[in-house]
């Protein structure tokens, strides 16, 4: 295809395939009977290889059939996170969606099982083959396991032709599973060879259609129908003229663009990484990634093969298959440096460099409804002596009606609340799109402690993923080193424990309470927490009037963590005016996305409501119109900035 015609293309490649839900058990080193939990990640051989081609800048697209159920909404919902184009995907109301159950035994076992019986993929067919999509894209990935059945192997070709036809190119991915073809048993999903000559005869059938073919070593004995690797990569030259790749593990991969020599080592070769192989599963979907981001760009095939290499072994160095993707930027900081360790998920700049360039969605500005305190609400009870706590949730579900009147649909809203008086708003927030954090610190507490008095990673387990972690603390640069040494360490903790349990930290730090702040005084304590290895995605920050402040900050943040999703601003209390003068200065800084406020919104409509002076319609009217002054507020000075 030329240049001009790629060009016009608005997607690089479609992958064509398998699509399930990978349940990953989080116990390493045991039998799979043995483990206790389970990870939850998108999974199947085309599905990974569109989030990982994805991520590395191309323009991907899938067509496979998931079940018209909860885990095929979360696949559907994990691609269009992940930028991947769902119109191909077809939900399917007659068949669930598939699961596969992984484990990690040691480095060369890796117990799987396919539940895939009638599932919704393998229900795929022509027609859920749609030429214009298809014909979208400069080129189509299949795979071997929708060879195995009519149905999907009709609705593999067609797609085939369809994108030839239309100027596109074809890759197919080998990707044999003998259990899914019948030839092993359902216990030995980790099966990666098993000869049989109607297997070949079938994959053969696809190979005049092909431009690029990929495929381990023993994918290529079942393709070419014999164990010997360079007879059967001639017999598979004697049937297509396509790139042929041959991937070989830790030692690398062998590209044959031409005629087949007499040795192996005689194609083109990628080398490879010396990584210590964690998990095996799904490496080689990320090989397929990173040679595509190569081979559609127009690299030369030794580019190709080194992205490959290197993305393939990033992802043998971690747990699950799509998540462990590398993104663009990843890749191009793993291939700077030669001086990796070998158990290279030990490498905090790589992992930390992971998780900030795969975060979704990105946040242009946030402005958040916070109405996470628990110890004013039981103060203005007490002050008040009318009503009693029991009315608090109450009142905290309608401040998730305010934000809904204000907010609507909208994206860059969010809403901030406990999960002590906030329950049964966290609970109904779970249907809308807004951002949502929830407090882990005990009011007050110093030295930081969490509310229960248990350690992060115990309260973190049974909080759901999409809430971002928000931690509070009362840190000034010149508190004792006791002080200090007790407030890290719970930050620290904090911060392994995020990581661990996949949720994303906002971090709140005053300093006002307890010393003089001067103008350098957050950049210095944001550049502290930085020195303990500590890495929020967002911060919340004291309001200051002074721009150099920002400026300190924003330099700080630049310097240790590029990728930082951003700043908002606390309210501390202060009137609608004061803040109003404080977000001007803020938004000279492109790092702050906009403000986490919650006693200028929401005290005088609490305390009229509970006095009885206001009803329910009442107080949300009167939350949404303080919050609405300050959304028009912030945004009227960021659109100044900017003009």
């Amino acid at each position: 295809m030329s240049d001009r015609a790629a060009a016009i293309k608005s997607l690089d490649i479609i992958t064509l395939g398998r699509s399930s839900v990978d349940l990953y058990g989080e116990q390493v080193g045991g039998r799979l009977e043995d483990m206790g939990s389970f990870a939850k990640y998108v999974g199947g051989s085309p599905t990974n290889t569109a989030v990982g081609a994805a991520r590395l800048g191309l323009r991907t697209g899938l067509i496979t059939r998931v079940g018209a159920d909860h885990m095929g909404r979360f696949i559907r919902e994990e691609l269009e996170r992940e930028g991947v184009d769902v119109t191909g995907v077809v939900s399917d109301p007659d068949r669930l969606t598939a699961l596969v159950i992984l484990g990690i035994r040691d480095p060369d076992t890796f117990p799987l099982i396919f539940y895939r019986e009638n599932c919704a993929d393998m229900a795929l067919c022509e027609a859920d083959i749609d030429e214009a999509f298809v014909g979208s894209a400069g080129a189509l990935l299949i795979n071997g396991t929708h060879l195995s059945r009519p149905d999907v192997f009709a609705a593999s070709v067609k797609a085939a032709k369809a994108v030839k036809a239309a100027g596109g190119r074809v890759v197919f991915d080998i990707d044999y599973r003998p259990v899914l073809w019948g030839l092993a048993g359902k216990d030995n999903g980790e099966d990666r060879f098993v000869a049989d000559a109607d297997v070949t005869a079938a994959l053969q059938r696809v190979l005049p259609l092909c431009d690029l073919i990929v495929g381990t070593e023993e994918e290529v004995h079942i393709l070419g129908g014999t164990t010997d690797t360079m007879a059967a990569l001639g017999a598979i030259r004697a049937k297509s003229a396509a790139l042929l790749v041959c991937k070989r593990g830790a030692d690398g991969c062998v590209a044959f663009p031409d005629a087949i020599p007499g040795r192996l080592g005689d194609g083109v070769v990628g080398r490879g990484f010396a990584i210590e192989v964690f998990n095996v599963l799904g490496a080689g979907d990320a090989f397929m990634a990173g040679f595509l981001r190569g081979w559609l760009r127009g690299e030369p095939i030794e580019t190709c093969c080194t992205y490959a290499n290197a993305c393939g072994a990033i992802v043998v160095s971690r747990h699950g298959c799509a998540p462990a993707e590398p993104s663009w930027q990843e890749l191009q900081m793993f291939l700077a440096h030669d001086n990796w360790p070998l158990r290279l998920r030990d490498s905090a700049a790589l992992e930390q460099a992971h998780w900030s360039t795969n975060r979704h969605p990105e946040y242009v500005d946030l402005t958040v409804l916070a109405i996470d305190h628990r110890s004013q609400f039981d103060e203005l009870v007490a002050t008040l002596g009318t009503g009693n706590l029991d009315h608090i949730p109450r009142f905290k579900e309608l401040a998730l009606r305010a934000l809904e009147r204000v907010a609507r649909d909208h994206h860059g809203y969010g809403l901030l609340v406990d999960g002590r008086y906030g329950a049964r708003a966290l609970e109904a927030a779970a249907d809308t799109p807004y951002w949502v954090g929830r407090p882990i610190e005990l009011p007050g507490s110093r030295p930081l402690q969490f509310e229960g008095g248990r350690e992060a990673a115990t309260i973190l387990a049974d909080w759901p993923l999409d809430h971002v972690v928000k931690c509070l603390v009362f840190y000034h640069p010149d508190d004792d080193a006791a002080l200090r040494e007790a407030q890290d360490r719970q930050i620290l903790h904090l911060f392994e424990a995020c990581r661990q349990t996949r949720h994303e930290l906002l971090l709140e730090v005053i300093a006002s309470k307890h010393g003089p702040v001067a103008t350098d005084t957050m950049a210095r304590l944001v550049g502290h927490f930085y020195g303990l290895g500590v890495y929020p995605d967002w911060w919340k920050l004291e309001p200051a009037v002074e721009p150099a402040a920002w400026t300190a900050v924003e330099a700080v943040i630049h310097e240790h963590d590029p990728y930082c999703r951003g700043i908002v601003l606390l309210g501390l209390a202060a009137t609608q005016d004061e803040l109003l003068t404080s977000f001007a200065a803020a938004a000279t800084s492109p790092m702050v996305k906009g403000f986490a406020v919650g006693r200028t919104i929401w005290a005088e409509p609490a305390a009229n409501w509970l006095e009885g002076t206001i009803d329910d319609e009442g107080a949300v009217e009167a939350m949404a119109a303080n919050f609405s002054i300050l959304v028009d507020g912030w945004r009227a000075v960021r659109e100044r900035q900017a003009a």
